[in-house]
């Protein structure tokens, strides 16, 4: 659940997997009048998924939401989503095949009991520092900042930092 942890980690991660709601969202939704619905994001992630994009590590979002908010996010990001999955564990196992990596590779970054499934199977699971109390103690690195207010960039930034410190 500290730094050195995921210092230790970081160089070996060769897949990035976010949860979105929470993680890249500060867990609340807006609903407009005709029934739209919004979320508010940090602006400052763009930078820090630029910043990793660099270095060749796969990222993706896997949410179970369906609302297109999600995908429309992500597109802006330049991140591939996979929305409105019901079993988010399967599609990880998936996407392990994928991109030819085992699940102790993958950092898995979620902040509820619909990512405790994940969080259990990855090698560097992290939590945003507003996570849902049953997901913390599966973490080993818990952000300093909430989830929607820079806990993305702050991890993208420690991913930056130690994979070139330890290569």
């Amino acid at each position: 659940m500290n730094n050195s942890i995921f210092k230790r980690k970081a160089p070996s991660v060769k897949l990035i997997v976010f949860d979105f709601d929470g993680v890249f969202t500060d867990n609340c939704v807006y609903v407009l009048e005709n029934g739209t619905e919004a979320v508010s994001c940090w602006r400052g992630d763009g930078i820090g998924l630029s910043n990793v994009r660099q270095l060749k590590i796969p990222m993706l979002v896997v949410s179970t939401e369906k609302n297109p908010v999600v995908g429309q996010r992500c597109k802006k990001l330049k991140i591939e989503c996979i929305q409105g999955c019901d079993d988010k564990l399967k599609v990880l196992k998936q996407l392990v095949d994928t991109y030819q990596c085992t699940l102790n590779d993958v950092l898995y970054m979620g902040n509820d009991i619909n990512d405790l499934d994940c969080l259990s199977a990855v090698g560097l699971p992290v939590v945003v520092a507003d996570a849902h109390p049953d997901v913390i103690p599966l973490s080993k690195y818990i952000t300093r900042a909430n989830g929607g207010m820079g806990a993305v960039r702050e991890v993208c930034d420690l991913i930056y930092d130690n994979y070139h410190i330890d290569r």
